[in-house]
């Protein structure tokens, strides 16, 4: 990593990453159909250049950098979720932060999936289109409420963050740190040593942001050398109108709740968000991205540390605004593709399905199809109509992951605001997180 590279800053270099990684990879794509994939063969072995390039290089750093970014979250939701209860001084407030959180989770699912139903049944995307695939898609059976509550509370803690289970790890956390709160003398010598590795593991959070740029380059060039453009085509309608419907609820519903709520000026949020939202697009995952928005939302949105251990590891798990705009859309979309004919009981229906799921879901592998699966057998639609649009789920992934994090940004400060934990001078301040952003690795580079 040379000097020059911090002369930019990191939204900057991010950005030239991510265009640099999806022309790289289009172009890859355009050698590769019309046969320039150059084919040779070493004592015997065969290779390629899109063998070494795409599935080998492309592919291997890409998922170093989305496991160096996953290595962080359980320590880090761990150590900050027990750092920011240990010093709560009402236990009333972790009720107050829990009802809210959820609350305002819930009404902005809600309102994603009641717009995208909308736009859908407006712009009509399936209408009058006749598609077939070769795709399967088999539902797998959700967990019932029941089972979703039973396993929030971990059996073997240790085992619940070998496994990565968020909901069990906030339990026991939480849990944790009240006890430590309550321990006097012994609770504070403890959460001095937390404290520190609380430190320590945002440093490395730091470390891991200055590596993003190459990260996000080999993510888009894999991405865009291998995803088929004839499939976006073919689905050009839905998948603009998802796009749209995206767009409209990141920058409208988020920024009429952040106003109303707290005064605060939304732009502000969607300029200090950047970085995270580039992360959250290139990795299509709010659990990689997690690191990264708990350190936007403390350094450069003011959000304190109580406030933000809790609501965003928590939001990372259940708020599923992009999905759920998804399961809007593709059900419109299903539904005429297939001549069903849906009625206003089947869509509030629709509606209602999509917001609990977000919940009852959460934490289970392929969420977002489970939940669609789910939604579909609701209104006795053809779940095998999933397989129509698994072929631009990968790029509307990326993109719907963007907002939800933006989302649980919003709620964050709205919640830090009527906790009086956000402080505005830092929400304010532009080059808030700045320094610490764009710090000179010179470990790295002496090395380089």
């Amino acid at each position: 990593m040379s000097q020059t590279a911090h002369k930019y800053s990191l939204t900057t270099r991010i950005f030239i990453g991510m265009v640099a990684g999806i022309i790289i990879g289009a172009l890859l794509q355009f050698s590769f159909d019309d046969s320039g994939d150059l084919r040779f063969s070493i004592f015997g072995f065969e290779f390629s250049t899109y063998g070494i390039l795409v599935e080998g290089i492309f592919s291997t750093l890409g998922q170093i950098f989305i496991a160096s970014l996953k290595m962080l979250v359980v320590p880090l939701v761990f150590v900050s979720l027990i750092c920011g209860t240990s010093s709560l001084t009402e236990p009333s407030k972790l009720g107050r932060l829990g009802a809210k959180s959820v609350g305002l989770y819930i009404v902005t699912t809600g309102i994603a999936v009641t717009l995208a139903i909308s736009l859908g049944l407006l712009f009509s995307p399936g209408e009058n289109l006749n598609l077939s695939t070769e795709n399967e898609y088999v539902a797998t059976t959700p967990p019932s409420l029941s089972e979703v509550f039973v396993n929030m509370f971990p059996t073997n803690p240790i085992n619940s963050m070998a496994e990565g289970n968020m909901l069990q790890i906030i339990v026991f956390a939480v849990l944790f740190g009240i006890a430590m709160a309550m321990t006097g003398e012994a609770g504070k010598r403890i959460g001095a040593f937390f404290e520190d590795v609380n430190t320590v593991i945002m440093r490395l959070v730091t470390i891991i942001m200055n590596l993003a740029p190459y990260g996000v380059f080999v993510l888009m060039a894999k991405l865009f050398a291998t995803i088929g453009v004839d499939t976006i085509f073919s689905l050009a309608k839905y998948f603009v109108l998802v796009l749209a419907v995206l767009a409209i609820h990141g920058l409208v519903t988020y920024s009429v709740l952040l106003k109303v709520l707290t005064g605060l000026n939304p732009l502000v949020l969607f300029k200090k968000m950047r970085d995270a939202a580039l992360f959250a697009f290139s990795t299509s995952s709010s659990s990689a991205t997690l690191p990264v928005t708990m350190e936007t939302a403390r350094n450069k949105l003011g959000v304190g540390n109580s406030v933000s251990s809790f609501t965003l590891p928590l939001g990372a798990t259940i708020n599923m605004d992009g999905t759920a705009i998804m399961q809007g859309v593709a059900t419109v979309f299903i539904a005429q593709v297939y001549a069903v004919d849906l009625t206003l009981g089947d869509y509030m229906m629709v509606v209602l399905t999509a917001t609990l799921a977000s919940v009852g879901t959460a934490g289970v592998p392929g969420v977002g199809l489970i939940m669609l699966a789910m939604v579909l057998q609701q209104v006795n639609l053809p779940v095998e109509g999933i397989a129509l649009i698994i072929g631009v789920d990968r790029l509307l992934d990326m993109t719907r992951t963007a907002v939800n994090i933006t989302g649980d940004c919003m709620v964050s400060c709205v919640v830090a605001k009527s906790e009086n934990d956000l402080d505005e001078a830092v929400y304010y301040d532009e080059d808030a997180g700045e320094k610490e952003e764009n710090i000179d690795l010179q470990h790295f580079d002496k090395n380089s």
